[in-house]
């Protein structure tokens, strides 16, 4: 399947999603349409485990594309429609069923900022830098996704000042996994990758799944929710093919069942 907007490439159980509109990977109606589409295929296809979102070119994202919004409210509802789609955009990712890596590979700014936190681990080039610029141009939007990885004080920062923060420093807040050269970004993302490929592909679903679900969940809750989901795969096949790979001390070999 081709995309206008996107490359895919799937090998080794891996999904290699790039995003490549020039010159700055903007976001319109067709790139939202189109990352929808691919992260629920993500999400159905048995030959995939986990998927790596990166842009093409020096900028991960330059966030909405400002001039699809001049002159959009044609009609009643038209901003109605076009905000619905653009709240699923970044739930594609985060409701996808397999882990999404995101690998920024320049700067992005304000909802390629916030694509970024829709992913459920981020790493990102040491040359890298994120901007929420919303104030600069009229528009509002991704400060819950800010509030979910800063605190009160760093979240309005961003947000009221529109200033560049580098990715070392997110690095040092804790907010990213790893901040590497350029040149090393796609080979650290493909090393996580690899590893989450390597594990039971129904257990990672299921966790991925109990992230979401406990994640607004008082902690008792939630905790008994995730052992529902451990009895669950204590019955499966990956599960007595882990304990019994662990006793004979062997690498176990997976079939998702």
């Amino acid at each position: 399947m081709n995309f206008d907007n996107y490359r895919l490439d799937v090998a080794d159980g891996i999904a290699t999603v790039t995003f490549d509109r020039p010159p700055v990977n903007a976001q319109n109606r067709q790139t939202r349409e189109e990352a929808i589409r691919i992260f629920d295929m993500i999400s159905d296809r048995d030959d995939i485990r986990v998927a790596i979102l990166t842009g093409a070119g020096k900028v991960f994202s330059a966030g909405a594309d400002v001039k699809e919004r001049v002159g959009l409210a044609k009609e009643p509802g038209d901003y109605v429609r076009h905000n619905r789609l653009a709240r699923e955009y970044f739930y594609a990712l985060s409701d996808c069923s397999k882990p999404v890596i995101c690998a920024v590979n320049g700067a992005a700014f304000g909802a390629g900022f916030a694509l970024m936190l829709a992913c459920d681990i981020m790493i990102a080039a040491d040359d890298a830098y994120f901007v929420m610029p919303e104030v600069d141009v009229g528009l509002a939007g991704g400060a819950g996704f800010l509030m979910q990885h800063f605190g009160k004080s760093m979240a309005r920062y961003m947000y009221f000042t529109a200033r560049r923060i580098p990715a070392t420093e997110l690095y040092r807040l804790g907010v990213i996994s790893a901040c590497v050269p350029r040149e090393k970004l796609m080979d650290e993302a493909m090393t996580i990758a690899r590893e989450i490929a390597a594990k039971s592909p129904k257990a990672v679903r299921e966790i991925k799944r109990a992230f979401n679900v406990v994640e607004e969940m008082p902690t008792r809750d939630g905790y008994r929710y995730e052992q529902t989901i451990t009895i669950d795969l204590s019955h499966t096949e990956d599960a007595k093919e882990a304990q019994q790979a662990f006793v004979e001390k062997r690498k176990p070999v997976f079939k998702g069942r």
